[in-house]
């Protein structure tokens, strides 16, 4: 039986999920979390539920895999390191370089590394990730999965801005999009819970967490989506500010006295979207218990999140010229009744979305519109992990 390894690592953490092939059976699963810093902690859950916690200091990545591994081993997941096939990392930006998942070597790790300008808060971390897994683990195969490649079959049209071609030329700057694994996988779950080929649908994915993204999908591929050079574009999310006039950035800082360029753009990262909004929380569940209890700003944070999803929504179905699936995903997503049923509602008129009330009251892997819907909606729970997996056995078996 072969064991897969998908993990996703942070500047000072990583998550991970073993799984066991051909089944694509999680059989361990948990983190590392405050790497090199104090109070460390790990976790691990095995597939009967038992879990197992440590707070102890962890002085850095290599140490945290050596206690993966040792775990695994203690625990009986694993008997020996042989067993393990290949190891899967999510990369969030990999450019124009990578257009789809690859093995990882010691020259095109530094790519990595040198995409950092693209994803600041994501790239250097996951490289590291792998850095650590690669030392201790020298024998078995480390892939590279990003989260951009899945949009590299956008248009020009699509993903240049309109500045001097020149800065495409030079230096890239372009439309990259994010949240590839997880539409991906969405995607081909949704057409295979419809029992229709992918190519035949065009779709429209609502990444919705604490990062969001709407993307859409014609012929199984992505056409369009929110995000742009950074994940910072797009819709309202729990702390980003999604599209705004770049004016505004350099009045604020006029008004602010920032100097630094840089400390703008952590506002917008940062301090921005539904918590600078609400002036409550980036949290969508302590927002809306505000909103429920009079906070105007709580529920005006909901009703602008609401209406720049809407506003993609209608955008793509134009482009598109028209949509058969409209996805819900990601911890919003799949979780918030409310926010569903707003969108959905508002798709009404415009597009002949019929919400099925009774559906939509409960989360979990379905259909929430009704039979007379011009559109399907669909609630679909993501599972990167999975498709990183996947990419592994693919990868590795070529």
């Amino acid at each position: 039986m072969k064991k897969i390894l998908a993990v996703n690592s942070g500047s000072s953490s990583f998550k991970y999920k073993l799984f066991a092939y051909p089944e694509e059976k999680v059989i361990a699963s948990g983190m590392a979390d405050s790497v090199g810093l104090p109070n460390s902690v790990f976790k691990l859950k095995l597939a009967d539920g038992t879990t197992y916690e440590e707070k102890k200091d962890i002085p850095n990545q290599e140490a945290a895999v050596q206690k993966l591994l040792s775990w695994l081993k203690k625990y009986k997941v694993i008997n020996d390191l042989s067993e393990l096939g290949g190891i899967g990392h999510r990369v969030v930006a990999g450019g124009e370089e990578f257009k789809d998942s690859t093995i990882i070597t010691q020259d095109n790790i530094w790519k990595i590394y040198d995409m950092s300008d693209y994803a600041p808060l994501h790239n250097a971390a996951e490289a590291d990730g792998i850095y650590a897994f690669m030392k201790v683990l020298p024998d078995v195969p480390e892939v590279a999965v990003f989260d951009t490649s899945f949009h590299q079959t956008l248009d020009p049209v699509q993903y240049l801005y309109s500045v001097s071609y020149d800065y495409y030329l030079k230096y890239r700057a372009r439309k990259y999009g994010a949240h590839g694994t997880s539409v991906r996988y969405v995607v081909n779950r949704a057409a295979e819970l419809l029992n229709k080929p992918v190519e035949d649908l065009k779709m429209i994915v609502c990444h919705l967490g604490s990062g969001a993204s709407v993307t859409a999908v014609k012929n199984g591929k992505s056409f369009d989506t929110s995000m742009g050079f950074s994940p910072v574009a797009g819709l309202t999310m729990s702390t980003r500010s999604g599209d705004i006039d770049p004016s505004v950035v350099q009045f604020i800082m006029k008004k602010t006295k920032i100097t630094k360029f840089d400390d703008a753009i952590n506002l917008l990262n940062n301090d921005s979207g539904l918590a600078g909004i609400s002036g409550v929380s980036p949290d969508m569940r302590e927002i809306r218990a505000e909103a429920e209890k009079g906070n105007r700003r709580a529920q005006l944070a909901l009703d602008i999140f609401v209406n720049r999803i809407v506003r993609y929504i209608g955008e793509y179905f134009v482009e598109m010229g028209g949509a058969d699936v409209l996805i819900f995903t990601a911890g919003i997503g799949e979780n918030e009744v409310p926010i569903r049923k707003a969108i959905l509602e508002q798709l009404h008129d415009s597009l002949g979305v019929v919400i099925d009330e009774k559906e939509n009251a409960e989360n979990g892997e379905k259909v929430i519109t009704k039979p007379e819907s011009k559109i399907t909606g669909m609630i679909v729970p993501t599972n990167e992990e999975l498709m990183i997996a996947r990419d592994v056995v693919r990868l590795t078996e070529e």
